[in-house]
């Protein structure tokens, strides 16, 4: 394919974004022409056959040459990298989650229950190493090798948290980022890494929509009706959000917010989740701000 594009006069290239688009993509074609990527929700848009190859094709041609069409960012190597890290380590903490979870169904089997949580994982251990537990000898070399897996995960998942951390002291976006409570080494990563340059977006909003932490509209008739949050965009990077946007209001409710802050009038007022939820759209609005203008956060600043 690049030796048969290789022969043409420059053009624009428009192609599905997917996993397999970076070895054939926008990194081999930039050197001779200019290339875009088409998003596979915004070709579904403009297809007016049933998927099929050449339908689809026709649809990226025309979402391609549309004035207001929105396209992928073309990330380099490097980012591609610092996502792998990201992505490895989420994938080994929901294999860690899985473990848990069939440790403690499997022992609940033999009477051996344990509140919930991985604080709680270490007696699930311990009555699977006691010969004395009601776990009986024949269950017990099973549960002993899903112990043994659920061990190298977690220091594997520390050995990444390590590196990660790494990263975001060295970087100067990562540790600007940091500046704003709720928003650790991995969340900064993870926004640096997987989110696209800041100046594709016009306002913090485009950027809190893209990952799904607006609402949804239903306006018609020039009347307003804002519906339930979106869920459309980066799932990753809206959950890491709502993550650490839920610890910012548990200690906010137990220690008290900054007086006058926006969180200070909400706590009481509205519920947890919806609190969580628009505190990570303030959030993602916050960190695109720092990402396109530079600077570190003061939340003082807000406190009115």
């Amino acid at each position: 394919m690049l030796a048969f594009l290789s022969g043409l006069n420059p053009w624009i290239v428009a192609m599905e974004a997917c996993a397999g688009k970076p070895p054939l993509g926008p990194r081999d074609c930039q050197a001779w022409a200019s290339s875009e990527v088409d998003r596979a929700n915004l070709r579904q848009a403009v297809r007016k056959a049933p998927q099929e190859r050449a339908a689809d094709a026709e649809a990226i041609c025309e979402a391609a040459m549309r004035p207001t069409m929105r396209f992928v960012a073309v990330k380099s190597e490097e980012k591609q990298a610092a996502a792998t890290v990201f992505k490895v380590r989420d994938l080994l903490v929901r294999q860690k989650t899985q473990i848990i979870n069939a440790l403690r169904g499997l022992m609940a089997e033999f009477g051996i229950t344990v509140p919930q949580g991985p604080s709680h994982v270490g007696i699930l251990i311990s009555h699977v190493e006691d010969d004395g537990s009601s776990l009986t000898e024949a269950a017990r070399a099973p549960c002993l090798a899903l112990v043994l897996t659920l061990r190298a995960l977690v220091d594997k998942v520390r050995e990444l948290d390590l590196e990660i951390g790494r990263r975001a002291r060295q970087d100067d976006v990562a540790k600007r980022l940091m500046s704003i409570r709720g928003i650790g080494p991995v969340i900064a990563t993870a926004l640096e890494a997987l989110a696209p340059p800041a100046e594709t977006f016009t306002r913090g909003r485009d950027f809190s929509a893209w990952m799904g932490l607006t609402p949804r509209q239903h306006s018609s008739g020039g009347k307003p009706r804002l519906g339930k949050t979106s869920k459309m965009g980066q799932r990753d990077l809206r959950r890491l959000l709502i993550i650490g946007a839920s610890a910012v209001v548990r200690w906010a409710s137990r220690r008290g917010a900054l007086d006058g802050s926006w969180l200070s009038r909400m706590i009481g007022k509205k519920p947890p989740m919806l609190i969580t939820v628009a505190l990570a759209n303030r959030m993602g609005r916050i960190a695109w701000a720092l990402m396109t203008n530079g600077g570190r956060y003061e939340e003082q600043r807000l406190a009115a």
